[in-house]
């Protein structure tokens, strides 16, 4: 459990210091966001986690991505960094190929994988564990299903969409 803390702790220091260089810098680093089928956007597949709209944006993501990313890092760092790498490299892919046109920032792709992953993976394993916790966060985080509706212009809904459904993948397609 310390070290699954560790990671999480370490991983969301990092994205909260890319917000202060971006903030520092009037926002510069926004544009290294996914831009959907623009050769721009592709680095925007490995850096949009660490860049957010405002600090109240990486607020919102904070608390659910060391809960969700907890709950994946307490199966190893290995498992944690290959889970997190699909849904953002895959999840990445699928919005940079099918998203609108706009400019998509923000961890909530990763949470969505994180959650997808939970959940679904929880079911695979079949353990009284790992169901419990499934439920717990479904319990907890389950009202961010409506997130992936296409609601809100702000929002990139198809960023929650895709990064559920990596998550999901992420299951049967990353080993230990």
């Amino acid at each position: 459990m310390r070290e699954a803390l560790k990671i999480l702790v370490t991983f969301v220091i990092i994205i909260w210091l890319v917000e202060v260089i971006n903030i520092l810098s009037g926002r510069a680093l926004v544009v290294y966001g996914i831009l959907p089928r623009h050769l721009s956007g592709l680095s925007g597949i490995l850096l949009h986690p660490f860049l957010h709209g405002s600090p109240s944006h990486l607020i919102s993501n904070s608390l659910p991505l060391m809960i969700l990313g907890f709950i994946v890092a307490l199966e190893g760092r290995s498992k944690f960094i290959k889970v997190t790498l699909y849904i953002v490299i895959v999840g990445g892919a699928l919005l940079w190929l099918l998203g609108r046109a706009s400019l998509h920032i923000g961890a909530s792709l990763l949470i969505f994988g994180y959650f997808g992953y939970i959940v679904v993976n929880a079911f695979h394993k079949g353990s009284f564990l790992s169901v419990f916790v499934a439920l717990i966060a479904v319990a907890s985080y389950g009202g961010i299903i409506y997130g992936v509706l296409p609601l809100d212009n702000r929002v990139s809904w198809e960023g929650h969409l895709f990064g559920l459904i990596a998550g999901i993948a992420a299951v049967k397609s990353v080993k230990q």
